[in-house]
Parts: C-alpha cells; sequence; structure tokens
C-alpha cells in the first residue's frame, strides 16, 4: 500500500503534531484515528480550542458539577479539566512517546498567558503541571517573551521538557536557543540526567506574512507588493539554519556527549490565512529533518489530500537572507513586524484565556439552574 504523504513527511524526519485537545476528541476516539491513520505523533492544547468545546457540546458537564466545589474559582476550575484531558492525550501517545526513544508522542500544556511577562510565576506554574500532570511525554509551553526566557532555564535547569511558544523573530529564537543551552549546563554541572529532557522551539509562521503583507500593501509599490506571502517561510528558513549552527558546534557537541537532546524547530500557525496562497503553504515550504509541524485539522486533510512531499526548508536560505534586505529597502521593518506579533500574540492569547473563564462561569451557571 502506497504511502500516505503525512507519512512520507514523517520518514523525512519531520514529526506532525495537531494544535487541538479536547475531550470530544479523545472519548470519540478520533485523537486515537489520526494517530493510526495520519501519522500524529504529537498535540498542543490552547484555550481557544477548549473554550470552543465547552461551549458547543456537553462533554465537561459532568466534571464540572463535581469541580464547582471550587466556590467559583474558574481559573483553577479550567486547569483541573485541562490537566486531565493532557493525562488522556499523554497516555493515549505514550506508545508513541517509547517507541520514537522519547523523541515524539509529547502533549503540550499552556501557562496561563496573564504570566508571560512574569518569569517567577510562569516557572512555578510550569512545575506545578509537570507535578499534577506527572507524565514522561508532557511539555509545558512557554511564551518566548524576554521575562519568559529565565523560566526557560530554570525549568530545562530542573529536569522538566518545555514547549518555547510564541516565537517571531531571528533574534529572539537566538535568545530561546541560549536559555535552553544554559538550562543544560546548570543541569550537568550540578550532576543532573539531561537524557530525558526534551524541548521545541515554537516558531509562528502564517502570522508573519499577515503582518507584513499588510505593511507592504501600504507602501503600495510594484517592488513591496511582489514581496507580498514571502515573509514567514523566509524567516522559518534563517531559523533552521540557525538550528543547524547551533546544534552543530562545540558548545553543543560537549552537551551532546553527556545525553542531551537537541531542540528542535516546531512551525506553528501553519494555516494559510490568506485564501490566495496555497492552503498547504506553511507546510509543503518547510519540510526538513529535526523538525515539528503542528496543523490544524482542515490543514492534516488538505496536506493528505494534495499537498507536496519534498525537503524544502534547507534550500533557499540565501534568497531567504536577501529577501529580509529586500523587505527593509522598501521602508517596512523586520524588528516592528516581529515586535508587534510578539505583544499581540500575548495579548490574543490573554483575551482567549478570558473568554474561556467567563465561559467556564457561564457554563456554571447553566448547570446549578438545570439541577
Amino acid at each position: 500500500m502506497a504511502k500516505s504523504r503525512l507519512q512520507q513527511l514523517a520518514e523525512l524526519g519531520q514529526s506532525i503534531w495537531i494544535d487541538s485537545l479536547s475531550r470530544e476528541m479523545l472519548e470519540t476516539s478520533e485523537l486515537e484515528r489520526l494517530i493510526r491513520e495520519d501519522s500524529v505523533s504529537g498535540v498542543t492544547s490552547n484555550p481557544t480550542i477548549f473554550q470552543k468545546a465547552l461551549a458547543e457540546g456537553d462533554w465537561y458537564d459532568t466534571e464540572l458539577r463535581e469541580l464547582a466545589s471550587l466556590d467559583g474559582d474558574t481559573r483553577e476550575i479550567f486547569f483541573r479539566l485541562a490537566e486531565n484531558d493532557v493525562k488522556q492525550a499523554c497516555d493515549l501517545l505514550r506508545p508513541v512517546h517509547e517507541k520514537t526513544a522519547g523523541l515524539d508522542g509529547y502533549v503540550s500544556i499552556e501557562v496561563d498567558p496573564t504570566l508571560a511577562y512574569d518569569s517567577e510565576r510562569t516557572y512555578e506554574q510550569t512545575l506545578r503541571f509537570h507535578s499534577d500532570i506527572d507524565r514522561p511525554n508532557l511539555y509545558v509551553k512557554i511564551p518566548a517573551t524576554r521575562p519568559g526566557l529565565p523560566a526557560i532555564e530554570d525549568a530545562i535547569a530542573a529536569g522538566h521538557s518545555v514547549n518555547i511558544t510564541l516565537i517571531f523573530s531571528l533574534q529572539r529564537y537566538t535568545e530561546v536557543v541560549d536559555a535552553y543551552l544554559r538550562g543544560l549546563e546548570r543541569r550537568i554541572a550540578a550532576a543532573g540526567d539531561v537524557s530525558d529532557i526534551n524541548s521545541v522551539a515554537s516558531f509562528f509562521v502564517s502570522r508573519v506574512d499577515s503582518e507584513a503583507d499588510k505593511r507592504l500593501e501600504q507602501v503600495g509599490t510594484p517592488a513591496a507588493l511582489a514581496l507580498r506571502g514571502k515573509l514567514a517561510v523566509a524567516n522559518a528558513k534563517l531559523a533552521y539554519r540557525r538550528f543547524q549552527e547551533v546544534f552543530s558546534s562545540e558548545r553543543w557537541k560537549y552537551l551532546a556527549s553527556k545525553g542531551a537532546r537537541a531542540q528542535r524547530c516546531l512551525w506553528a500557525s501553519t494555516s494559510t490565512k490568506n485564501p490566495a496562497y496555497s492552503d498547504t503553504l506553511y507546510v509543503s515550504e518547510l519540510i526538513g529533518p529535526d523538525t515539528v509541524n503542528t496543523m490544524p485539522i482542515e490543514t492534516v486533510r488538505a496536506f493528505q489530500d494534495h499537498g507536496t512531499v519534498a525537503e524544502t526548508l534547507a534550500q533557499g536560505v540565501d534568497e531567504a537572507q536577501l529577501l529580509l534586505e529586500q523587505i527593509e529597502a522598501t521602508g517596512v521593518s523586520y524588528a516592528e513586524v516581529v515586535d508587534t506579533l510578539e505583544a499581540e500574540g500575548v495579548q490574543k492569547f490573554a483575551d482567549s484565556f478570558a473568554e474561556l473563564l467567563t465561559g467556564i462561569e457561564t457554563k456554571l451557571k447553566k448547570l446549578e439552574v438545570g439541577r
């Protein structure tokens, strides 16, 4: 039987994860099917998906009634519900984790996004999730804000696996990698084991084009308009080049000799926002070994149907660097694009989290009336 397109991606060294998790996916065996049929080897969760699941169905109603005794602490109620989902998903993906010797099979849970600028509380919540969920294939998502960097380093030094989210800029990516390496170095210096620590650096892709295209259209010249839809892929290609440089350096070779594992690049936000672009653009153009692509279900289906499989990630890197220079030449600042995206990304996550907590409160009131 011919291999599916996603199976072919896996053979090229790219892991396929999905960007959603809900109780419905678990109890209807949809996640199990994705693992079996679509080569899905990991899951990330987020409050937006959870809010939708909570609002549209009754999958959480029984548990919500049980948690109502927490006296309206909607934040804690959410954490309890999410932790239970993540535990189930971790257990479902445990065979993948074991089969890949700990490379894949991870489930990610996100730190409270309102803590994005609070290093200490981010670290504390990272410890809480690892303690409560207590699974070897858990990633805790820490945002790549400047205050997030010490939390990343401390978590790694303490022996915990983390998924670094909301990376947009090449500079911040370099800082994230350095925080990972420092954490490993600290753990080794303390005679700790690093062989079971894993991490991914999640580069957000499609949003880069959305913001850059808007600015290029405001410039409006033929040269500027010709550059639309290209920065996101170029940005990721340059990040991957940096990944290859760091994880072949002498500094890394020493850490690897102690059992450390490379922090893989993860391509997030890979659904295509602009209908004028291919719906598989951010998959087909970013295929390469030692990477992860986290896709929405719709993108999984689209790529299975008509995606193109070929190693593309290491191609055209010099052209990617030239593209950044060309965009700057139009008057569009790369630094302003990525700084705007980071600030907006944190705010969007926080807004979504606030909406989620309101949704839990509303649901609790409905369930109380229905008793």
